[in-house]
This record gives structure tokens, C-alpha cells and sequence, in this order.
């Protein structure tokens, strides 16, 4: 993807009401997302690299990463049963076909499966909430 193309999205993102865009274009997947809300400073010493011109709007860009999204609506479900640990974690390395999530829709537990292995640099927060068709669970890279 060249810079130009990615220069583009950022300013989207820092124009509108998004709060995240992932765009993949061949083995590469640029994900821009916003971190502070709009009008508000961004905090000094935070460690993120803010692009020139970007305003609050940041970019992350990993290369080969693939985004697991929710197949179906329904209740997400991060660990087999109440009080025991989640199936994953940030960070944690996985294999393909490892269980990540179950989502429970209609009385019927759909699981989640890692579509590849890799390691997971993000997950949803969200635990025992509803989730929406192609709402992005985790990322694996």
C-alpha cells in the first residue's frame, strides 16, 4: 500500500466519526484507529508514533496479520465457563483450529477457532456481551 493511499485514510479517520479502519491490500493490513477524542490533546510520553497531519488519528500496520471476526450475532463468551480463564489471552501465542472464543446465539455455542496460528495482538474486551456479525474479535499476526 502506498503512502499516499494510507495519508487518505488517516485523514478520513480524522475527519469522521470513525473510530477504527482496517484495510488489507495484498499481504499487508493497515489499521488506523482513533485514541483520544476529537477536540482533546493527545497525551505526551504515551509511546504511540502519530503520523504528520494525523491529529488523533494513529496508525498500526502489521504486516501478514489476519482479523477474527464474529461469524454470527450472539453472546460472546471468552472462557469455557464462568470463572475459569479464557481460552486466550493477548499475546499468547496460538495454533490453527485452537479454540479463541464461543459465541452463544439461540441457545447454540458456536466456537471460534484460530484460522491459522500466530500470536494474538488484540482481543475484544468484551466477555459475556453481545457481538455483532463481523464485529472483529482478535487479531492474530
Amino acid at each position: 500500500m502506498d503512502l499516499s493511499k494510507i495519508k487518505t485514510l488517516i485523514d478520513f479517520v480524522g475527519r469522521s466519526n470513525v473510530t477504527e479502519l482496517a484495510v488489507t491490500e495484498k499481504d499487508v493490513t493497515v489499521r488506523i484507529f482513533r485514541t483520544d477524542k476529537p477536540g482533546s490533546e493527545p497525551a505526551s510520553g504515551s509511546g504511540n508514533s502519530h503520523a504528520p497531519g494525523a491529529g488523533d488519528a494513529e496508525i498500526a500496520m502489521q504486516a501478514g496479520s489476519f482479523l477474527v471476526k464474529a461469524p454470527v450475532f450472539g453472546i460472546l463468551h471468552r472462557s469455557p465457563a464462568p470463572e475459569q480463564a479464557p481460552f486466550v489471552r493477548l499475546g499468547d501465542a496460538v495454533v490453527e483450529g485452537q479454540t479463541l472464543f464461543v459465541i452463544e446465539a439461540m441457545k447454540v455455542f458456536n466456537t471460534i477457532a484460530a484460522p491459522r496460528a500466530g500470536r494474538i495482538a488484540r482481543i475484544s474486551e468484551i466477555d459475556g456481551g453481545e457481538v455483532e456479525t463481523g464485529d472483529v474479535l482478535a487479531e492474530i499476526v
